[in-house]
């Protein structure tokens, strides 16, 4: 009887829900802009008037590091804004992956948050390690996006098990590259939280030799 019950209430809670994907492809692009927006907001002017040159290049060099951070960030959010178009087109929706896509997308809001923190508070390791941790998880709620849209048949080009693995692949060198520059980050210099800007190189060099080997 329990069984019943149980079964009953998983298949009810998992059948497709009647919302068109467009609005939910509509609401994710609106918070990416948005996300992307608050980033470049993030860079305040000078709160006095500058009057010579050398004020000039000492607030320039004061707002180095948020700079450097929103370039990154900028760049990251937007290559995980390419990677849901690229990967996740789905034709039917439930309500555990509507679950799923809100909170990666609670994700990608927090990042303007996190970079902001380690820009300003970058001497202490947990602002150094949170936009680490921030992305981790971001990418962890894609792959469990995409895992779940893949097994349900919600995905429009219903991928072969070989475009599944190459998927899964490249996000996990994109999670290797994170854990690396979260720690090379703390122990030794903020540079090295350039290297995420090797994101976007990566995927696209895996997509590159995907097409010409499938």
């Amino acid at each position: 009887m329990k069984s019943g019950f149980f079964q009953n209430f998983k298949q009810s809670f998992e059948s497709s829900v009647d919302i068109d994907p467009g609005r939910l492809l509509g609401l994710t692009d609106g918070i990416f802009g948005m996300v992307m927006t608050l980033l470049v907001f993030g860079l305040a002017l000078p709160e006095v008037m500058l009057v010579t040159d050398g004020q000039f290049l000492a607030f320039l060099e004061s707002i180095a590091l948020n700079f450097g951070l929103t370039v990154v960030a900028f760049i990251l959010v937007g290559s995980f804004w390419i990677y849901h178009h690229e990967f996740i087109k789905v034709n039917s929706l439930n309500l555990p992956y509507l679950w799923i896509n809100i909170f990666y997308l609670a994700c990608i809001s927090f990042i303007p948050f996190s970079s902001s923190l380690m820009g300003i508070y970058s001497r202490f390791l947990f602002a150094d390690m949170l936009f680490g941790i921030n992305i981790f998880v971001t990418i962890i709620f894609f792959l469990i996006m995409y895992q779940y849209a893949y097994s349900k048949g919600f995905l429009e080009n219903n991928p072969s098990k070989t475009e599944k693995r190459y998927v899964f692949k490249t996000f996990s060198y994109i999670m290797i590259l994170t854990i690396a520059v979260t720690i090379l980050n703390y122990n030794f210099s903020e540079d090295f939280m350039y290297l995420f800007l090797f994101v976007p190189v990566i995927s696209t060099l895996r997509d590159i030799n995907f097409k010409m080997n499938s």
